[in-house]
């Protein structure tokens, strides 16, 4: 299995949409996405690189696999 490694936002950004997250706001650096059946949103910061800690939190609050992360990756 593939390592989580640091990606560029506007990927992750995408990442996220394909699993049907929508754009809710966003608050200066920080882009908000809401999703149907879940109570927090993901936070996904603007940066170059979004460290890998980030992408975890996120996975852990939209409830998604690892396989499931990856497979959406190469699908971006």
């Amino acid at each position: 299995m593939s390592r989580i490694i640091p990606i560029h936002y506007r990927k992750l950004v995408k990442v996220f949409e394909k699993d049907g997250w929508k754009f809710h706001n966003q608050t200066g650096s920080h882009i908000h996405f809401v999703k149907s059946g879940f109570e927090r949103p993901v936070t996904i910061p603007t940066y170059k690189l979004v460290p890998v800690f980030i992408i975890k939190n996120n996975m852990e609050t939209a409830k998604m696999s690892r396989q499931r992360y990856l497979e959406l990756l190469q699908k971006v």
